[in-house]
């Protein structure tokens, strides 16, 4: 079961506010189907839209959290894997740790919905342990996701290799089954049962994505360098589990992840908690770098790969 308060989002950040959010709502409602309502063009923001988004982001400059209410539910799975293959996908400035390792994360929590009602997002990322500055962290190559708005928020805003899946997702105190499909093909699952509670823990999740401008001409690759982004996501974990099971892999040109096959699983775990997100610009990066991984984004089951 869910539990606890949500809060609602609005582009840049979290508003706290709750009059000014209520205020607005509720001047909507009621212009609708009136002469004012009639006179407005919604192509172009108001006052109004515009106090909500400068109070979200004056919010974010005195240091607020962004998303601290929202509901999480993390399968992680982390399995040691081909160091050749690793090397091949990771563009720099990331730095390869010694061990080759990938780690799969699927959640499922409450985001706010179009009519303030609560709606399940689910996400499945599947990342390569990295470091960047010697601070550890994830890149992620793909991440499919259930929820077309968030898709294009994980895209736009962080750099994020979003694609929309069906995500099915099943976890109770019984055990979990997840199976992540897209273009009418599975391509990953995991299944397994608790067998060890552990204690409840803080975690901190660092990934490195890289918002990228593919130009519009044919005369070079970017209209401007791609940017490294760092993303921060901190849980909190009221609930961990330690399960019995594993991930399956299976063979998908649009997401080739069983390239990078399960030699040895290192965890297996489910939790559930709370979660807040922090993300901002690192540096610009050479756009040769990113050049022979973009396409990781995207649908292109025609790329023939890289020899390992």
């Amino acid at each position: 079961m869910w539990a606890g308060p949500l809060v609602f989002g609005v582009p840049g950040g979290l508003l706290r506010d709750a009059s000014l959010r209520d205020s607005a709502r509720a001047m909507r409602l009621g212009a609708r189907g009136s002469e004012e309502w009639m006179s407005r063009v919604r192509y172009a923001k108001g006052e109004e839209d515009l106090a909500l988004t400068n109070a979200s982001v004056q919010e974010a400059r005195d240091g607020v959290a962004v998303d601290s209410s929202e509901r999480v539910r993390v399968i992680r799975c982390v399995y040691e894997t081909d160091a050749e293959s690793v090397q091949a996908i990771v563009p720099k400035p990331l730095e390869l740790l010694a061990q080759p390792e990938v780690e799969v994360r699927i959640e499922s929590r409450l985001i706010p919905g179009e009519s303030d009602e609560a709606v399940e997002l689910r996400t499945a990322s599947f990342s390569i342990r990295i470091a960047y500055d010697d601070r550890p962290g994830l890149y992620p190559i793909t991440t499919s996701v259930s929820c077309e708005s968030a898709m294009r928020i994980g895209r736009e805003r962080y750099g994020e290799p979003m694609k929309l899946a069906a995500i099915h997702y099943d976890a109770s105190s019984a055990g979990v089954s997840i199976e992540v499909e897209r273009r009418g093909i599975a391509f990953l699952r995991a299944t397994g049962r608790p067998v060890e509670e552990l204690p409840s823990c803080d975690e901190e999740v660092v990934s490195y994505c890289f918002k990228a401008f593919p130009s519009c001409g044919d005369a070079k690759a970017f209209d401007q360098d791609p940017q490294l982004i760092r993303v921060e996501d901190r849980f909190r974990f009221e609930r961990v589990f330690r399960l019995e099971g594993g991930l399956e892999l299976w063979e998908s040109a649009f997401d080739p992840v069983a390239d990078l096959p399960v030699r040895k699983q290192v965890i297996f775990e489910w939790a559930e908690g709370v979660r807040e997100r922090h993300a901002r610009v690192l540096r610009p990066v050479p756009g040769e770098w990113l050049l022979p991984f973009l396409h990781q984004r995207f649908d292109e089951p025609n790329i023939l790969g890289s020899e390992v």
